[in-house]
């Protein structure tokens, strides 16, 4: 059968159903450059405003996932699932670091290909490239053998995984239609689907540093990510996760991972942080047949971390990706550190009533921590650490928070946009809870 792209783009400005062939070829015309870009801004404005229905999300999914190469992991031989998680993206949001490795403590095999910060969100692969040596960007058979002999591998995605997807999300970030549900939707699950997973457990974050920051939009993604994903055939379930205030101690790249390693040494005392990874991890387990039930998962996570075996498996996955051998145990030595590390503090004293956590992220980009644009060179040390949290009071004893700067002048500008984002008051606030909505796949 032979189409035309300006049909199906007609088709879809005027609310017609697209059918699984069409999705195919234009996915196919964005990969093989056949379609044009502005082609393609037409389709994805058509879509923005018209939306999809689940068929056609679930198609045109599949058709960005085999745009590339699609992981096959029989030939390793895997004893157990193949599972993985993925977040929206948030400041602060460490999760995946400690997640991966106590998963694959439990029995789990985690290929997580994940990527780089760019706003006000950080980038799990970014807090990896603060490690002196480690491999962000294996070979396959390097990654392939990672996951097999340590269980999991934390790596950046290569160009070979979802095409389509590269070029579509370009295209989307210069016409305005990044925010489309079902576009969000299939850029997501295209490069996740296409590791090869038996499962899969989403992140949707939720809250002023969060990416959609209303509830019912989250609300809304997560559903679609959910029923998406089932109907390409992945299990699948998303968690509703508040990203109103920071989810660890820190934002930056080195101080965020100097958490992580505390959180699996059981150095970290962080209630918010815990409760989040430990729910994701559950799920994980129980989604992937690892355990019976939610309540025999979270005893098994929970053992994981308490008796040293996830922090083991850290260690290993990083001495194989090229890192120190002795990481996990002298951590600072091969992380960078920034010139001043020095405390801010309130104007005023008075108890944190709520925190603008997206400016908090832009200040961390602003000292250069996080990036503006894609190609921008970030400095690994930078960051904020010992961030308060919403119903801690402050006075000229406790800070706000510990910057880490290069220089005077950023230290200045980072601590002016932290002021900003805090509000204080008399009353004592109690924080929202860290897991909002489990959402599970209805066939």
């Amino acid at each position: 059968m032979i189409f035309l792209p300006q049909e199906i783009i007609r088709k879809k400005r005027n609310g017609q159903e697209l059918t699984a062939q069409e999705l195919a070829f234009f996915v196919a015309g964005i990969t093989n450059n056949t379609i044009s870009e502005g082609q393609i801004g037409a389709f994805a404005m058509a879509t923005y405003f018209q939306g999809m229905t689940m068929d056609e999300r679930i198609a045109l999914t599949t058709g960005m996932r085999d745009s590339g190469e699609v992981l096959n992991w029989q030939s390793l031989d895997l004893g157990g699932p193949i599972v993985d998680k993925h977040s929206t993206g948030g400041v602060g949001d460490l999760v995946s670091i400690m997640l991966g490795p106590i998963v694959a403590a439990c029995g789990g095999y985690v290929p997580m290909i994940t990527g780089r910060g760019l706003g006000h969100t950080g980038g799990t692969l970014d807090k990896f490239d603060a490690i002196t040596g480690y491999q962000s960007v294996p070979s396959s058979t390097l990654f392939r053998d990672t996951v097999k002999e340590v269980g999991v591998a934390i790596i950046g995605q290569t160009g070979d995984l979802a095409p389509a997807d590269k070029r579509f999300y370009s295209v989307r970030d210069i016409t305005s239609t990044v925010e489309s549900i079902p576009l969000i939707t299939a850029s997501i699950l295209a490069k996740k689907l296409a590791a090869g997973l038996d499962a899969l457990v989403m992140d949707v974050k939720t809250g002023s540093g969060a990416f959609m920051a209303e509830f019912s939009q989250a609300q809304e993604l997560a559903h679609s990510i959910v029923n998406v994903a089932n109907g390409a055939g992945v299990k699948t379930t998303a968690l509703i996760t508040d990203m109103d205030q920071l989810l660890a101690s820190s934002a930056g790249n080195a101080v965020e991972m100097v958490d992580a390693v505390k959180y699996l040494r059981n150095e970290l005392d962080n209630p918010r942080l815990h409760q989040v990874t430990v729910a994701l991890a559950a799920e994980m387990l129980t989604i992937s047949g690892l355990a019976a039930n939610d309540h025999d998962a979270r005893i098994k996570v929970n053992q994981v971390i308490s008796n040293g075996k996830a922090a083991e498996v850290f260690a290993k996955m990083v001495a194989k990706l090229g890192g120190p051998i002795d990481f996990v145990e002298n951590y600072h030595h091969h992380l960078p550190q920034a010139n001043i590390v020095r405390p801010i503090f309130a104007e005023q004293s008075g108890i944190v009533q709520r925190i603008d956590t997206r400016t908090v992220g832009l200040s961390v980009v602003e000292l250069g921590g996080g990036r503006r644009r894609a190609d921008d060179i970030i400095d690994y040390s930078v960051g904020l650490s010992q961030v308060a949290t919403v119903g801690l009071s402050l006075d000229s004893h406790t800070p706000m928070a510990i910057v880490h700067a290069a220089n005077e002048d950023d230290f200045k500008r980072a601590e002016q946009m932290v002021n900003q984002a805090f509000v204080l008051g008399d009353s004592v606030q109690t924080p929202q809870a860290s897991v909002l909505e489990v959402v599970r796949h209805q066939p």
